[in-house]
């Protein structure tokens, strides 16, 4: 399955209610996490995704530098639980890492979940801090040198 890429601006009402209908069921709803996703940075990013006929399979998004980081940041990496273990999260965080390398060429942050330290190792992600609560749920700050 082919991932699209689009910025803001390009998304229609539907990719976008299937982004943050994934993103509240993962973020929301599996971990519990009460908290106000939709965080007003859906404007400044892309928005890659993996599609089926029944939603999305997997999504992150991609800031350009000078947005959240003097450098470009994913974030809001999420595979639905129906598709776990299928590759999703790796071809759509792949895909980021490849827009940013196209478009931002430098370093990449994102602020990792604790348990996914390893998968973010696989990409070239490094701890790049300590280790912080958001939302209740322990993260790693992490960083891909350019280079």
């Amino acid at each position: 399955m082919e991932t699209v890429c689009k910025p803001w601006s390009a998304l229609s009402t539907d990719e976008l209610y299937a982004a943050l209908a994934l993103r509240a069921e993962v973020f929301v709803v599996e971990q519990n996490c009460p908290y106000l996703d939709p965080d007003g940075g859906d404007r400044d990013a892309w928005h890659l995704w993996i599609p089926d006929d029944r939603g999305l399979l997997a999504y992150a998004r991609v800031f350009p530098p000078g947005v959240r980081d003097a450098c470009a940041v994913i974030g809001r990496v999420v595979s639905a639980p129906r598709a776990r273990g299928e590759g999703h999260g790796r071809a759509v965080v792949q895909a980021a890492v490849d827009l940013c390398a196209a478009r931002y060429p430098g370093d990449i942050t994102l602020g990792a979940q604790k348990y996914l330290l390893r998968f973010y190792a696989g990409f070239g992600f490094a701890r790049d801090g300590d280790d912080y609560l958001e939302d209740g749920i322990e993260h790693v700050p992490m960083r891909r040198r350019a280079g």
